[in-house]
């Protein structure tokens, strides 16, 4: 019996990482390292005060909320290729100018502008980049409610090991993932100016090549430093760190040193996933926490509260390729009073609000997490379903979600909405290439109006340069 276990076990790969491969199989007929060039033209136009919800929803800041814009984006790419060597790089500098109407008839900015490095294992990234999200599928989601595609991607720094890695020894059977972010939220808004991010998160993932997988991820985020017209200077410094850090009190204001100093948010996720050869099926749970000390999710004390989905993909039939199906609610915020008569209670969790930070978990105006709810508007009950396939070439989403809004505690204001949206997307070849894209959406409802609207978009992108 012993023979046969070591032989088996020899058989594996103990560390089944992909540098950990044969790097001689590399040959010029495989993947080479390519750089590429992007152009791309978008106009959208409607009906009403706004561009509709799910116009801008996913789109990292880069659909105007006016009703009337336009966007022209040029750039460079050159993607990762090569994930079995020990050394791959990738990066990318897209900058977009855009017109619109209302009161701010231009303005340019960096869609993307980053470098990305991997060594071995280790991920290091620096500039302005979208944040991954591990749980759902990108494009068929409401959004993360900690960190989603809402706003502009943040200029940062970020270390650790960006995808799930399995554990040495082990087999593949037990993976992690985990990093350090620090970022700089630059939007100079009309509250603290020059706020820093605080970002690091922890994951791990059971199973392996097992039918079934269960994986558990923490994300602490925090605001700090900055300058306010009140308060003064927020704490730059080293000391500041270490507590925003530690999540521990200090700071300046009776808020920060009675709580901790910044404005905290952890989010934990938990995943179960079961997979055959040609489909995947993904129910995840995630919620928000603002009181300490931290507890497991679904014994913190707002544990009616959270983000609920189930996601089913397939590659059998393009016709329709994934199902996403979630919830949200975050109507209890651990009960209404934070304090009263005395006693703390530790309610009234304001999510996305803080009395310091009074821009709160927003940039450059916009939701850092999940865009149906703001700081003052923090309380809402939500139901999505979302869709997407290749018919003949046409790829395509189709998605729909009523929202219900009921404010916070301390300002209580019931709106509704429904927002709907087709999205197509078709390369054609005849036509130099270019790829032809048209989205149309509509709000229905009181909580921003009843908005419609289509976008056109014409991309073209293609090789510069290839080498190994």
């Amino acid at each position: 019996m012993l023979l046969v276990v070591s032989t088996t076990c020899s058989a594996w790969n103990w560390w089944p990482i992909a540098c950990a491969k044969d790097v001689r199989i590399w040959n010029s007929d495989i993947q080479r390292d390519t750089l590429l060039y992007i152009g791309e033209l978008s106009g959208n136009a409607g009906g009403g005060s706004r561009s509709p919800w799910m116009m801008q929803y996913d789109a990292n800041g880069h659909v105007s909320t006016e009703p009337y814009s336009g966007n022209l984006t040029l750039g460079i790419r050159k993607p990762s290729t090569r994930p079995i060597r020990w050394f791959d790089y990738d990066g990318a500098v897209l900058l977009t100018g855009r017109l619109q109407s209302g009161e701010r008839l231009g303005t340019g900015y960096f869609r993307e502008l980053y470098a990305h490095v991997r060594l071995y294992i280790v991920d290091v990234t620096v500039g302005i980049k979208p944040m991954e999200n591990a749980f759902g599928d990108k494009e068929l989601t409401m959004g993360d409610l900690l960190i989603s595609d809402n706003a502009h991607p943040i200029p940062r720094v970020t270390i650790g090991l960006d995808h799930y890695t399995p554990f040495p020894g082990l087999y593949g059977y037990l993976e992690i993932r985990g990093g350090l972010t620090h970022g700089w939220l630059n939007d100079n808004n009309d509250y603290v100016k020059k706020t820093l991010l605080h970002h690091k998160f922890a994951g791990a993932r059971i199973g392996g090549r097992l039918p079934v997988n269960i994986a558990y991820e923490i994300h602490h985020a925090a605001q700090w430093g900055g300058t306010d017209n009140i308060y003064g200077d927020l704490g730059n410094d080293w000391s500041a760190f270490k507590n925003v850090f530690m999540a521990r009190s200090g700071g300046k204001s009776s808020n920060e040193t009675i709580n901790a100093q910044g404005n905290h948010i952890v989010s934990q996720t938990l995943c179960l996933t079961a997979k055959g050869k040609r489909w995947r099926m993904d129910i995840y749970w995630q919620n928000l926490s603002e009181d300490g000390p931290l507890r497991f999710i679904g014994w913190t004390m707002n544990a009616a509260d959270g983000r609920w989905g189930l996601h089913l993909s397939q590659n059998r039939w393009p016709f329709l390729s994934a199902f996403t199906l979630e919830c949200i609610q975050t109507t209890d915020q651990s009960g209404p009073f934070h304090d009263r008569d005395g006693f703390i209670y530790g309610g009234n969790d304001g999510y996305y609000a803080n009395s310091i930070y009074r821009q709160g978990w927003t940039y450059y105006g916009r939701v850092i997490g999940n865009g149906l709810m703001s700081p003052d508007d923090s309380r809402v009950i939500a139901g999505y379903i979302g869709l997407k396939g290749d018919i003949y070439g046409f790829r395509y989403r189709l998605a729909g979600l009523h929202s219900r809004h009921f404010g916070t505690y301390q300002h209580p204001n019931r709106t509704r909405n429904t927002s709907l949206m087709l999205d197509i997307k078709k390369r054609v070849e005849q036509a130099w290439g270019l790829e032809f894209g048209l989205r149309l959406s509509a709000d229905i409802g009181d909580k921003w109006g009843n908005n419609y609207g289509a976008m056109v978009t014409v991309t073209k992108s293609g090789l510069i340069k290839e080498w190994h």
